[in-house]
């Protein structure tokens, strides 16, 4: 009775050889279904999240301009931006005033916009001023402006 239990499993296993092309066919289909779902979805979460990552950056340069700004009030006796909004601030992929962004992740400031370009090579831009918006008294700071699209990736 044992042997010819064994010898049956012997059988089967020499008989299921694979998948049949229909198998991997269904399989295939299910499969790009779910990437086309997926994949639109997992974009925006990174496009979201650079956005968020870009702002992070920006309120980090306004709290360092008015950092400066309480220290020129303190020298000075009047408020006022720096020229450059990353003087005195640390931030990943700075390249400087000289230049523009070329590569992923890189921020510059140059004519009066901070530049930043996306992952996705899209580059977005924000105006600054460290000339005098404000109308308060011993007040002369600057503005940042808000995020605009230079160039879309399509």
């Amino acid at each position: 009775m044992k042997t010819n239990f064994l010898k049956k499993v012997g059988e089967f296993k020499s008989s299921n050889k694979g998948f049949t092309v229909l198998e991997l066919i269904m399989v295939t289909i299910i499969l790009g279904i779910l990437i086309a779902t997926a994949a639109p979805r997992f974009l925006g979460t990174v496009n979201r999240a650079e956005s968020s990552i870009e702002d992070a950056v920006l309120d980090a340069l306004l709290a360092n301009a008015e950092s400066y700004a309480m220290e020129t009030f303190m020298e000075t006796g009047r408020k006022s931006y720096p020229y450059n909004p990353f003087l005195g601030a640390t931030v990943d992929g700075y390249v400087g005033n000289c230049c523009d962004v070329e590569e992923s992740g890189d921020w510059s400031f140059k004519d009066g916009y901070i530049m930043h370009i996306r992952s996705d090579d899209s580059k977005w831009r924000w105006s600054y001023t460290s000339a005098n918006v404000e109308s308060g008294q011993a007040d002369d700071r600057g503005a940042f402006g808000n995020r605009t699209a230079v160039s879309n990736v399509d």
